[in-house]
C-alpha cells in the first residue's frame, strides 16, 4: 500500500472553485466514509479555508487518483475535465513531503501561520476511524513535525497572520483602528484570532456575533466585549467600523441586501469588511456599495502570491527534509517487518521441534547441558538470520521494484498468510503532541490499548 494525495488549493484554483468543492464534499467524516472501499483502503480529508485534500492509502496509483477525482467531481458538481485542470497529485515520498510542508505552514497563504496545525488535527480526528496504520502514523508524525518547526525556528514570525494582512488592506480607507468599533462574525478559532488582533490594534468596543449566542458570549467575554446572535447583525453593522467574518456556514451570512440597509443608516461612515471564510460569508456585491471596502481570500491570495523566504523558512525546510527521510525509512521497514517476524517465528518453530526431538533421543540429558545446547542452537539461528533481516530492511524498494520480502518468503518457504496476519496486529503509537485550545487527535479504535 502507498500514500497518495489528490487536492485543490489556493495555489491551483480560484476561490470560486474551492468553494464548490468544499460545499459539495460535506463533512470530512462523511467524505471519508464514502471514499473508503475499492482502490482506497484508508482516507483522511483535510479541508481548510485554503485547500481540500484527500490523503489515501492505496495499492494502485491510477485507480486511487481516478476514485478520488471522481468523488470530488461528483460531490462538487464540477465537470471532471474542468476539475482536473486544478487538481494536483502527489505519490509516495512526494505525498509525505507535501503533508509535512503543509503542517509546517510552508504551503499556507501566509508562510509561518500556525492555524493549519489545529485544522490538520481536527481533520485527522474527524476521520480517525478511516485512518489505518499508515495514515495514522503519517498524520501523527506530521503534527509533530509541525510543532517542531514552530518550536525550533522563528517561522511564526516569517510571515504576518492572515488576519493582520487582511486588515491592513481592508482598513486603508478607515485609517487607524484606535477608538473604533469592531464586529467579529463567528466564534471559532479564526474569530478568536481576529478579535485578539483587533484588540491589539486599539479597537475600543468589541462585538461578537454567532449563530449560537452562548458561544458568542464566551468569546466576547474573553475580549471584554459583548456577544449577540445573528438576528442582531444588521444593527451591529450600523454601529461597526470594521467587520471580520469567518464562520462555517455554507451560504452568505451577510447578504448584499443586509449590508445595503445598514450602509443606508451609517450616514456616510466608511465600513471595512474582511471575509476569511470559505465558502464566503459576505456577498461580493456588498463590496460595490458606497463607503464599503471588502477584502476576501481571493484578493489576499493575490497579495500573498510571492513565496516568502528567509533563514527561518530554510531552517524549516531542512527539518521537513530530515523528517521525510525518517518517515520513509520507517515505511520501508514496516513493509518488510511482517516477513521478518514470520521468518523468526518459523525459526523458533524449527528450533523448538529439534529440541523436542533431542529430548526424545536423549531423555536422560542433564538439564544444564540441555540448556547449553538450546542456547547454542538459538545463537546459531540468530546469527544466520541477522544479515538477511537487516539487509531486507535496507534493500526494501519503495518504488515497487524487486521485492526482497517476497524473496525471503520463497527462499524460506514462509506461509504467505503469516506476514499479512502480523501486519494486521496492533501497533504502538505516540500521541503526545500538545496544542492548546485545539481538538486532540484520538487514536483510532483499532489501535487503542497498544501503548
Amino acid at each position: 500500500m502507498s500514500v497518495l494525495v489528490v487536492g485543490v488549493s489556493h495555489r491551483s484554483a480560484p476561490v470560486s472553485l474551492l468553494e464548490q468543492v468544499t460545499v459539495g464534499m460535506g463533512s470530512p467524516a462523511s467524505a471519508v466514509t464514502e471514499l473508503r472501499g475499492g482502490a482506497v483502503a484508508e482516507a483522511v480529508v483535510l479541508a481548510t479555508c485554503n485547500r481540500v485534500e484527500v490523503y489515501a492509502d492505496t495499492e494502485g496509483f491510477h485507480a486511487g487518483v481516478d476514485a478520488i477525482s471522481d468523488f470530488l467531481s461528483r460531490t462538487s458538481g464540477v465537470p471532471h475535465e474542468e476539475l482536473r485542470k486544478h487538481l494536483y497529485v502527489h505519490w509516495e515520498g512526494q505525498a509525505v513531503l507535501h503533508l509535512f510542508q503543509v503542517a509546517c505552514c510552508l504551503d499556507s497563504m501566509v508562510v509561518g501561520e500556525s492555524q493549519i496545525l489545529g485544522q490538520l488535527r481536527r481533520s485527522y480526528a474527524a476521520a480517525s476511524s478511516g485512518a489505518g496504520r499508515t495514515l495514522h502514523e503519517l498524520f501523527q508524525k506530521s503534527l509533530k513535525v509541525g510543532k517542531r518547526a514552530h518550536s525550533e525556528t522563528g517561522i511564526d514570525e516569517a510571515g504576518q497572520s492572515l488576519v493582520t494582512v487582511g486588515l491592513e488592506h481592508a482598513t486603508v480607507e478607515l485609517g487607524s483602528l484606535a477608538g473604533r468599533t469592531g464586529l467579529v462574525v463567528g466564534a471559532g478559532s479564526m474569530g478568536a484570532l481576529a478579535g485578539a488582533t483587533l484588540r491589539r490594534a486599539g479597537i475600543a468596543e468589541m462585538v461578537v456575533a454567532n449563530r449560537t449566542a452562548g458561544n458568542a458570549a464566551r468569546l466576547a467575554a474573553s475580549l471584554e466585549g459583548r456577544g449577540i446572535g445573528l438576528d442582531d447583525l444588521e444593527q451591529a453593522l450600523v454601529d461597526a467600523d470594521v467587520v471580520v467574518s469567518s464562520t462555517g456556514a455554507t451560504g452568505a451570512v451577510l447578504t448584499a441586501d443586509v449590508v445595503a440597509r445598514a450602509v443606508a443608516r451609517r450616514q456616510g461612515r466608511p465600513l471595512a469588511m474582511l471575509d476569511l471564510a470559505l465558502p464566503r460569508d459576505i456577498d461580493r456585491a456588498a463590496g460595490e456599495l458606497p463607503g464599503v471596502t471588502l477584502v476576501d481570500l481571493e484578493q489576499l491570495g493575490e497579495v500573498l502570491r510571492e513565496t516568502q523566504t528567509g533563514a527561518d523558512v530554510e531552517a524549516v525546510r531542512a527539518i521537513v527534509t530530515e523528517e521525510v527521510g525518517a518517515f520513509l525509512s520507517w515505511q520501508r521497514a514496516s513493509r518488510v517487518a511482517p516477513t521478518v517476524a514470520a521468518l523468526r517465528a518459523r525459526a523458533d518453530q524449527v528450533v523448538a521441534a529439534e529440541l523436542s526431538r533431542l529430548t526424545g533421543r536423549v531423555p536422560d540429558l542433564d538439564p544444564r547441558a540441555r540448556g547449553e545446547v538450546e542456547q547454542a542452537v538459538r545463537r546459531v539461528v540468530d546469527k544466520l538470520l541477522h544479515t538477511p533481516t537487516v539487509r531486507v530492511k535496507e534493500l526494501a524498494d519503495p518504488s515497487g521494484g524487486v521485492s526482497y520480502a517476497e524473496a525471503l518468503q520463497e527462499l524460506f518457504g514462509l506461509d504467505r498468510a503469516a506476514p499479512a496476519a502480523v501486519s494486521g496486529a496492533p501497533v504502538a503509537v505516540e500521541d503526545d503532541v500538545e496544542e492548546p485550545d485545539e481538538v486532540v487527535a484520538t487514536v483510532p479504535p483499532q489501535l487503542q490499548g497498544t501503548g
